[in-house]
């Protein structure tokens, strides 16, 4: 396997291992986070570990880019639109919040940065890895 294939397998590797860290936090210790989202008791703690889940459901596709970016390359493009709508709809919350809610505004903006970082990453990972279709690990 080319060396690109191998710096794509580590771009997306990145992008997938900040994700599941993020929802293994959210999912041990919801309490900590609750408050940056206004929430807060036994229904704070519920609402961030769904987020954990669904962040946990997010990077399957991540899974099998990050195996093999060439082979699975329908994974790899299922995990960019996943990681742009991402953007798109943080963007869209972000800005239709009013700036009485500055925490909320701010930890919706790290999610911005991430996504947007990861969107990058995953599009360098996407170019690098084209190239002769030959599946050898």
């Amino acid at each position: 396997m080319k060396p690109n294939v191998w710096v794509a397998r580590l771009l997306i590797a990145a992008v997938m291992l900040i994700n599941v860290q993020c929802a293994s936090i959210f999912l041990i210790t919801p309490s900590w986070f609750a408050p940056s989202y206004e929430l807060n008791g036994e229904v704070g703690d519920a609402v961030i570990r769904a987020f954990g889940i669904l962040f946990l459901m997010w990077n399957v596709p991540y899974l099998f880019a990050a195996w093999h970016p060439r082979r699975h390359r329908v994974s790899l493009w299922q995990a960019i639109i996943m990681q742009a709508i991402g953007l798109i709809g943080e963007t869209g919350i972000l800005l239709s919040l009013s700036s009485d809610h500055l925490i909320l505004r701010d930890s919706i903006f790290r999610f911005i940065v991430f996504d947007g970082a990861g969107l990058i990453a995953l599009i360098v990972a996407l170019i690098i890895s084209k190239g002769d279709r030959t599946y050898a690990l």
